[in-house]
Protein backbone atom coordinates (compact mmCIF):
# COMPACT_ATOMS: atom_id res chain seq x y z
CA UNK A 1 0.00 0.00 0.00
CA UNK A 2 1.31 3.38 -0.90
CA UNK A 3 -0.07 6.61 0.63
CA UNK A 4 0.03 9.79 -0.88
CA UNK A 5 -0.13 13.25 0.95
CA UNK A 6 -1.06 16.62 0.44
CA UNK A 7 -0.67 18.26 3.73
CA UNK A 8 -1.43 21.61 4.13
CA UNK A 9 -1.22 23.97 7.56
CA UNK A 10 -5.16 23.46 8.20
CA UNK A 11 -5.75 20.64 6.80
CA UNK A 12 -3.94 17.12 4.78
CA UNK A 13 -5.35 14.94 2.11
CA UNK A 14 -4.27 11.79 2.46
CA UNK A 15 -5.31 9.04 -0.22
CA UNK A 16 -4.43 5.00 -0.18
CA UNK A 17 -3.30 3.33 -3.29
CA UNK A 18 -2.55 -0.18 -4.32
CA UNK A 19 0.06 -1.15 -7.09
CA UNK A 20 -2.14 -0.30 -9.61
CA UNK A 21 -3.42 2.73 -8.54
CA UNK A 22 -6.75 1.68 -7.14
CA UNK A 23 -7.60 3.88 -4.71
CA UNK A 24 -7.76 1.66 -1.38
CA UNK A 25 -9.28 4.92 1.11
CA UNK A 26 -9.23 8.40 1.55
CA UNK A 27 -9.24 10.53 4.49
CA UNK A 28 -8.21 13.92 5.76
CA UNK A 29 -6.62 15.20 8.93
CA UNK A 30 -5.77 18.52 10.38
CA UNK A 31 -2.80 19.69 9.09
CA UNK A 32 0.59 18.37 9.65
CA UNK A 33 3.14 21.69 9.39
CA UNK A 34 6.34 20.77 11.13
CA UNK A 35 7.45 24.24 11.89
CA UNK A 36 4.63 24.67 14.32
CA UNK A 37 3.96 21.32 15.65
CA UNK A 38 5.47 19.27 18.01
CA UNK A 39 5.66 15.42 17.44
CA UNK A 40 3.15 14.68 19.61
CA UNK A 41 0.65 16.37 18.07
CA UNK A 42 1.43 14.80 14.95
CA UNK A 43 1.08 11.68 16.11
CA UNK A 44 -2.27 12.43 18.08
CA UNK A 45 -3.73 13.43 14.40
CA UNK A 46 -2.99 10.80 12.59
CA UNK A 47 -4.09 8.33 16.08
CA UNK A 48 -7.35 10.23 15.23
CA UNK A 49 -8.44 9.05 11.81
CA UNK A 50 -9.28 5.46 12.17
CA UNK A 51 -8.22 3.86 8.46
CA UNK A 52 -4.45 6.07 9.22
CA UNK A 53 -4.09 4.60 12.50
CA UNK A 54 -5.17 0.79 11.55
CA UNK A 55 -3.58 0.35 8.47
CA UNK A 56 0.06 1.93 9.55
CA UNK A 57 1.39 -1.27 9.61
CA UNK A 58 0.26 -2.00 5.92
CA UNK A 59 1.72 0.98 4.54
CA UNK A 60 5.04 0.58 2.09
CA UNK A 61 5.64 3.66 1.09
CA UNK A 62 4.47 7.25 2.14
CA UNK A 63 5.44 10.20 0.16
CA UNK A 64 4.61 13.24 1.89
CA UNK A 65 4.01 16.67 0.38
CA UNK A 66 3.52 19.90 2.93
CA UNK A 67 3.79 23.20 3.95
CA UNK A 68 6.96 23.84 6.49
CA UNK A 69 9.09 21.37 4.58
CA UNK A 70 10.94 23.71 2.93
CA UNK A 71 14.40 23.01 5.11
CA UNK A 72 16.42 20.24 5.71
CA UNK A 73 15.55 20.01 9.46
CA UNK A 74 12.06 20.30 9.30
CA UNK A 75 11.85 17.34 6.61
CA UNK A 76 14.07 15.02 9.04
CA UNK A 77 12.31 16.21 11.66
CA UNK A 78 9.23 14.60 10.06
CA UNK A 79 10.51 12.18 8.26
CA UNK A 80 11.83 10.44 12.12
CA UNK A 81 8.09 11.17 12.86
CA UNK A 82 6.79 9.23 10.25
CA UNK A 83 8.92 6.51 10.29
CA UNK A 84 8.42 5.50 13.61
CA UNK A 85 4.68 5.72 13.08
CA UNK A 86 4.47 3.94 10.15
CA UNK A 87 7.22 1.58 10.66
CA UNK A 88 7.17 -0.35 7.47
CA UNK A 89 7.13 2.23 4.90
CA UNK A 90 9.97 4.00 3.09
CA UNK A 91 9.42 7.77 3.94
CA UNK A 92 9.75 10.63 1.31
CA UNK A 93 9.38 14.26 2.39
CA UNK A 94 8.80 16.73 -0.11
CA UNK A 95 8.03 20.82 0.48
CA UNK A 96 4.44 21.27 -0.87
CA UNK A 97 5.60 22.67 -4.21
CA UNK A 98 6.14 19.48 -5.27
CA UNK A 99 2.77 18.35 -5.27
CA UNK A 100 1.88 21.56 -6.86
CA UNK A 101 4.49 21.18 -9.47
CA UNK A 102 3.37 17.23 -10.53
CA UNK A 103 -0.02 18.14 -10.12
CA UNK A 104 0.07 21.28 -12.65
CA UNK A 105 2.74 20.67 -14.77
CA UNK A 106 3.48 18.64 -18.12
CA UNK A 107 6.21 16.13 -17.60
CA UNK A 108 9.82 17.81 -18.33
CA UNK A 109 8.16 21.26 -18.87
CA UNK A 110 9.40 24.71 -17.78
CA UNK A 111 6.92 26.26 -15.29
CA UNK A 112 6.77 29.03 -12.40
CA UNK A 113 4.58 27.06 -10.00
CA UNK A 114 2.57 28.73 -6.83
CA UNK A 115 0.87 28.23 -4.09
CA UNK A 116 -1.62 30.43 -2.66
CA UNK A 117 -3.90 29.00 -0.10
CA UNK A 118 -3.30 28.64 4.16
CA UNK A 119 0.40 30.37 3.10
CA UNK A 120 2.01 30.93 -0.19
CA UNK A 121 4.99 29.93 -1.93
CA UNK A 122 6.39 30.34 -5.43
CA UNK A 123 8.99 28.35 -7.60
CA UNK A 124 10.38 27.77 -11.01
CA UNK A 125 10.46 24.07 -12.12
CA UNK A 126 12.86 23.68 -15.32
CA UNK A 127 11.54 20.34 -15.93
CA UNK A 128 13.61 18.08 -13.53
CA UNK A 129 14.36 20.20 -10.21
CA UNK A 130 12.44 23.00 -8.44
CA UNK A 131 14.31 26.47 -7.86
CA UNK A 132 13.27 28.94 -5.31
CA UNK A 133 14.66 32.28 -4.82
CA UNK A 134 12.51 33.22 -1.88
CA UNK A 135 13.15 31.54 1.16
CA UNK A 136 10.32 31.33 3.56
CA UNK A 137 10.25 32.80 7.25
CA UNK A 138 6.83 31.94 8.17
CA UNK A 139 3.70 33.11 7.90
CA UNK A 140 4.25 36.40 10.19
CA UNK A 141 7.14 37.89 8.26
CA UNK A 142 5.70 36.57 4.83
CA UNK A 143 3.08 34.88 3.25
CA UNK A 144 1.89 37.52 0.46
CA UNK A 145 -1.32 36.46 -1.21
CA UNK A 146 -2.24 33.73 1.14
CA UNK A 147 -5.40 33.51 3.31
CA UNK A 148 -3.33 34.13 6.61
CA UNK A 149 -2.39 37.29 5.52
CA UNK A 150 -6.42 37.95 4.32
CA UNK A 151 -7.44 36.86 8.19
CA UNK A 152 -4.89 39.26 9.73
CA UNK A 153 -5.89 42.53 6.85
CA UNK A 154 -9.68 41.44 8.62
CA UNK A 155 -8.94 41.52 11.74
CA UNK A 156 -7.20 44.54 11.82
CA UNK A 157 -9.89 46.31 9.95
CA UNK A 158 -12.47 45.28 12.36
CA UNK A 159 -10.31 46.33 15.69
CA UNK A 160 -9.19 49.36 13.93
CA UNK A 161 -12.61 50.60 13.02
CA UNK A 162 -11.40 50.46 9.13
CA UNK A 163 -14.46 48.16 7.92
CA UNK A 164 -17.51 49.58 6.72
CA UNK A 165 -20.19 49.30 9.47
CA UNK A 166 -22.71 46.92 7.39
CA UNK A 167 -19.06 44.57 6.69
CA UNK A 168 -18.81 44.90 10.45
CA UNK A 169 -22.20 43.49 11.35
CA UNK A 170 -21.49 40.54 9.15
CA UNK A 171 -18.34 40.00 9.87
CA UNK A 172 -19.18 39.80 13.72
CA UNK A 173 -22.34 37.38 13.07
CA UNK A 174 -20.13 35.38 11.41
CA UNK A 175 -16.87 34.70 13.55
CA UNK A 176 -16.44 35.26 17.51
CA UNK A 177 -14.20 38.43 17.48
CA UNK A 178 -14.01 38.71 20.98
CA UNK A 179 -10.63 39.53 22.13
CA UNK A 180 -9.44 37.07 24.71
CA UNK A 181 -10.55 34.36 22.09
CA UNK A 182 -8.59 35.32 19.05
CA UNK A 183 -5.61 36.17 21.22
CA UNK A 184 -5.65 32.57 22.24
CA UNK A 185 -5.74 31.39 18.65
CA UNK A 186 -2.97 33.39 17.79
CA UNK A 187 -0.59 32.62 20.85
CA UNK A 188 -1.87 29.58 22.53
CA UNK A 189 -3.47 27.21 20.29
CA UNK A 190 -1.51 25.36 17.53
CA UNK A 191 -1.57 26.90 14.06
CA UNK A 192 -2.12 30.14 14.28
CA UNK A 193 -1.67 30.57 10.76
CA UNK A 194 -4.57 28.60 9.91
CA UNK A 195 -6.89 30.37 12.25
CA UNK A 196 -6.11 33.34 10.59
CA UNK A 197 -7.26 31.57 7.26
CA UNK A 198 -10.14 30.61 8.32
CA UNK A 199 -11.10 34.13 8.18
CA UNK A 200 -10.20 34.39 4.38
CA UNK A 201 -13.70 32.89 3.35
CA UNK A 202 -15.23 36.09 4.31
CA UNK A 203 -13.45 38.19 2.07
CA UNK A 204 -13.79 35.78 -0.76
CA UNK A 205 -17.22 35.57 0.13
CA UNK A 206 -17.54 39.68 -0.04
CA UNK A 207 -15.06 39.91 -2.71
CA UNK A 208 -16.80 42.68 -4.64
CA UNK A 209 -17.19 44.80 -1.69
CA UNK A 210 -15.00 47.79 -2.10
CA UNK A 211 -13.09 47.25 1.19
CA UNK A 212 -12.26 43.37 0.60
CA UNK A 213 -11.57 44.19 -3.23
CA UNK A 214 -8.29 46.53 -1.68
CA UNK A 215 -7.29 44.05 0.05
CA UNK A 216 -7.28 41.42 -2.13
CA UNK A 217 -5.91 43.18 -5.09
CA UNK A 218 -3.16 44.92 -2.69
CA UNK A 219 -1.83 41.51 -1.63
CA UNK A 220 -2.13 39.81 -5.05
CA UNK A 221 -0.31 42.58 -6.48
CA UNK A 222 2.70 42.13 -3.43
CA UNK A 223 2.20 38.27 -4.27
CA UNK A 224 3.00 38.99 -8.03
CA UNK A 225 6.01 41.62 -7.79
CA UNK A 226 7.55 39.79 -4.39
CA UNK A 227 7.14 36.35 -5.16
CA UNK A 228 6.59 35.63 -9.04
CA UNK A 229 8.56 38.75 -10.43
CA UNK A 230 11.51 37.49 -8.57
CA UNK A 231 12.19 35.27 -11.91
CA UNK A 232 13.21 36.78 -15.31
CA UNK A 233 11.43 34.31 -17.17
CA UNK A 234 8.03 35.20 -15.66
CA UNK A 235 6.74 35.92 -19.17
CA UNK A 236 8.31 33.68 -20.91
CA UNK A 237 6.41 30.44 -19.18
CA UNK A 238 3.06 29.33 -17.85
CA UNK A 239 2.70 30.40 -13.51
CA UNK A 240 0.48 27.76 -12.26
CA UNK A 241 -1.37 27.97 -9.11
CA UNK A 242 -2.65 25.18 -6.44
CA UNK A 243 -5.37 26.45 -3.33
CA UNK A 244 -8.05 27.69 -2.01
CA UNK A 245 -7.26 31.41 -2.27
CA UNK A 246 -6.03 30.89 -5.71
CA UNK A 247 -8.99 28.90 -7.16
CA UNK A 248 -11.55 31.18 -5.48
CA UNK A 249 -10.00 34.21 -6.49
CA UNK A 250 -8.53 33.25 -10.41
CA UNK A 251 -10.14 35.74 -11.87
CA UNK A 252 -8.57 38.87 -9.47
CA UNK A 253 -4.97 37.23 -10.09
CA UNK A 254 -5.88 36.49 -13.78
CA UNK A 255 -6.62 40.68 -14.31
CA UNK A 256 -3.25 41.25 -11.97
CA UNK A 257 -1.16 39.22 -13.40
CA UNK A 258 -2.25 40.56 -17.05
CA UNK A 259 -1.41 43.91 -15.48
CA UNK A 260 2.51 42.38 -15.89
CA UNK A 261 1.98 40.86 -18.75
CA UNK A 262 2.32 37.57 -17.19
CA UNK A 263 0.59 34.21 -18.46
CA UNK A 264 -1.62 32.46 -15.81
CA UNK A 265 -1.47 28.59 -16.40
CA UNK A 266 -3.50 25.78 -14.49
CA UNK A 267 -5.40 26.61 -11.34
CA UNK A 268 -6.65 24.03 -9.33
CA UNK A 269 -7.79 23.91 -5.22
CA UNK A 270 -6.19 20.51 -4.49
CA UNK A 271 -3.25 18.78 -6.31
CA UNK A 272 -4.23 15.94 -4.32
CA UNK A 273 -5.92 13.86 -7.69
CA UNK A 274 -3.25 15.06 -9.97
CA UNK A 275 -0.24 13.16 -7.49
CA UNK A 276 -2.41 9.75 -8.16
CA UNK A 277 -1.75 9.97 -11.80
CA UNK A 278 1.69 11.24 -11.26
CA UNK A 279 2.81 7.98 -8.97
CA UNK A 280 1.02 5.77 -11.12
CA UNK A 281 2.89 6.83 -13.89
CA UNK A 282 6.05 6.63 -12.02
CA UNK A 283 5.78 3.70 -10.32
Amino acid sequence: MKLLVDGGSTKADWIAIDDEGKVLFTTQTLGLNPEVLTKEQIISRLDDKFDISQNKQKAKQLFFYGAGCGTDRMKNFLSEVFKGYFKNAEITVHEDTYAAVYATTPKNEQAIVCILGTGSNCSFFDGKVLHQKVQSLGYIAMDDGSGNRFGRHLLRGYYFNKMPKELALEFEAEFNLDADFIKANLYKEPNPNAYLATLAKFIIKHKENEFCKKIIFKELKKFAKNYIMQYDNCREIPVHFVGSIAFYLKDELTEILSQYNIKIGNVLRRPIDGLIAYHILNK
